[in-house]
């Protein structure tokens, strides 16, 4: 179903909206929860909570990428199950994408900090906006999905070396860019 069909139903509050969400995108939501979470009951939980938070915010909202905004919605609860249950200990999976990045972006907890982090997310939009499609295919499936190295390179068919220097090198480009909109210092 188009999503717009998909957005009518949840304007007129039908619970086939959720379903209907479910069919379409259900599996590319619990692959979005399942890259960050092991425990197939986690994941499970996550996507409710996401369908939940999708109904509950739509309306008012009217998101352009219905994916995109389910995607968002999980990958945002799936990030906090994971920082509320790792609190003491490392996850492999998310820190190590995390660290790859780490070198790129600042990290500050106060309100000065907060609004350093909107603008760093939009100078990144702009970085992701000037990027050819593979090169912002790769840097989004490795640093927002936390797609393995492996599995990115199964999807494009290149060697998983070619898919590491290509994203080591996407992110020095980041670096340069967050460099010259006055990011880092």
């Amino acid at each position: 179903m188009e999503d717009s069909k998909i957005l009518d139903l949840f304007f007129e509050r039908s619970e086939q909206a959720i379903r209907e969400l479910d069919s379409t995108y259900g599996a590319a939501v619990k692959k979005t929860a399942g890259n960050l979470l092991r425990d197939p009951q986690d994941v499970e939980e996550c996507v409710n909570d996401a369908y939940l938070g999708v109904w509950n915010s739509i309306p008012p909202q009217r998101p352009e990428s219905l994916v995109g905004y389910v995607c968002r919605i999980v990958r945002n609860l799936a990030v906090s199950r994971l920082r509320s249950e790792t609190a003491a200990k490392r996850n492999s999976s998310l820190d190590l994408v995390l660290e790859e990045l780490e070198d790129c972006i600042p990290a500050k907890t106060d309100v000065e900090g907060e609004l350093e982090a909107r603008e760093l997310a939009r100078a990144i939009d702009r970085f992701l906006a000037a990027l050819s499609y593979p090169d912002r295919y790769l840097f989004i499936r490795r640093y927002w999905f936390a797609d393995p190295v492996s599995e990115i390179a199964a999807r494009t068919g290149f060697r998983e070396n070619r898919i590491s220097v290509r994203l080591f090198r996407l992110r020095e480009k980041l670096w340069k860019h967050l460099q010259k909109e006055g990011l880092l210092a």
